[in-house]
């Protein structure tokens, strides 16, 4: 049936398309209020600019193919983030901060959480060229702005930090596949997984990484037990100074906060400080982020980032469905003056529909609830009666 689409593939129909359009301004026009400036990278790109730092997980979610023009492999981009980075590295290249704000679709081979799409509408902000926690809190503030903007309410927010598990494995000589296989067993808390992986690591090592698993939930008795078991060194130290502060400054534009000092979401990806924010709604994480320094240095340029990305489709279903707009109906009519009425109308901001047809029953459809008629020779709006 050729009306089928692929698994996990929908098209959007006029009231969700509408209102996504919608909330695609707000959240860019805040955006721009904020002092972030607009890039739209395209979809498609060699593979090797999208696929970087070597991520298994990226590489299965990417769509490959052959381009015919170079014989080279293209990818359909799952992430618009790398090109932003390809963007202030290569394109820009401005010293200092640079604020850019993205929105556009992205594509994956297999949908990213329970019930999502293959095609999120992702939107997001990145900031390069500070590499102080302040950047990092401007990035989470605004990202919880545009939710609330969007009006999703009752957020959770998880903070997390790399660079815990890299202070804790500086010095250690591990191996590379090895610390991928640790990284995947703290994502799972998978603890004898973990126990089994740990064995040659130095003891001090050793002891902290079982204990990772078990530091998340409420933000200050985590922070209390963390520097209690964790080892003092400056690495760690710093971390969890950058996670108490960031605690305390969004602790006013969240319903709760917790920690989770085993998340270590996109860890060839990311960097230090990352984040993500809850909704009851939802199976999966509404907005997520992070710091991601360096990233750019594969495209010639390493600058301190971090950013943050939502998807507006899964944002649009948390949110209560709302009634279409009401429209004014208006007979169609080879007449100058109806013609100027209906202009004016719709720059005023109505919804002015022509009846081609002169079919009253499409008047419920369209949602009409007033109508132009003709009186003492002036076209005006009357209410529609029923």
């Amino acid at each position: 049936m050729k009306w089928l689409l692929p698994e996990f593939i929908q098209d959007m129909l006029p009231e969700e398309a509408w209102r996504i359009e919608e909330m695609r301004r707000e959240v860019l026009e805040l955006m721009r209020r904020s002092g972030y400036q607009l890039v739209a990278p395209p979809l498609i790109e060699y593979s090797d600019s999208l696929l970087i730092n070597d991520s298994a997980d990226m590489d299965l979610r990417t769509f490959k193919l052959v381009d015919q023009l170079s014989g080279r492999t293209l990818a359909l981009r799952a992430d618009i983030t790398p090109q932003v980075a390809r963007i202030d590295a290569h394109l820009l290249n401005q010293q200092g901060v640079a604020r850019l704000c993205y929105a556009g679709n992205v594509v994956h081979t297999q949908p990213s959480g329970l019930m999502r799409t293959r095609e999120p509408l992702q939107v997001g902000a990145e900031l390069y060229g500070c590499g102080g926690i302040e950047s990092d809190l401007e990035i989470q503030s605004l990202m919880l702005q545009c939710l609330a903007l969007l009006g999703i309410k009752q957020v959770h927010l998880d903070l997390g930090h790399v660079g815990v598990f890299h202070a804790l494995l500086a010095g250690t000589n591990i191996e590379t596949e090895l610390e991928q296989a640790l990284f995947v067993a703290l994502q799972q808390k998978d603890v004898p997984t973990l126990s089994g992986l740990v064995q040659g690591l130095p003891e001090t090592a050793r002891k902290a990484i079982l204990t990772l698993p078990s530091l998340y939930g409420n933000c200050e008795e985590v922070l209390v037990r963390a520097r209690k078991e964790l080892p003092q060194i400056a690495g760690v130290q710093s971390a969890l100074d950058d996670l108490s502060r960031a605690a305390r400054t969004l602790q006013g534009q969240v319903d709760s906060i917790g920690i989770d000092l085993a998340e270590l979401r996109g860890y060839h990806y990311h960097s230090g400080m990352v984040f993500a924010a809850y909704h009851a709604g939802s199976h999966d994480a509404i907005a997520v982020g992070g710091r991601y320094d360096d990233l750019g240095k594969v495209f010639g340029r390493a600058r301190p980032a971090t950013g943050f990305s939502m998807d507006l489709r899964q944002l649009h279903s948390l949110l209560p469905q709302q009634s279409l707009p009401k429209t004014i109906h208006a007979p169609y009519h080879q007449d100058a003056a109806l013609d100027a009425a209906i202009a004016e109308l719709r720059e005023q901001g109505e919804i002015v529909v022509i009846d081609l047809l002169g079919d009253a029953t499409l008047h419920a459809e369209l949602n009409c609830d007033r109508e132009m008629i003709q009186r003492e020779g002036q076209w005006v709006v009357v209410e529609m009666k029923n």
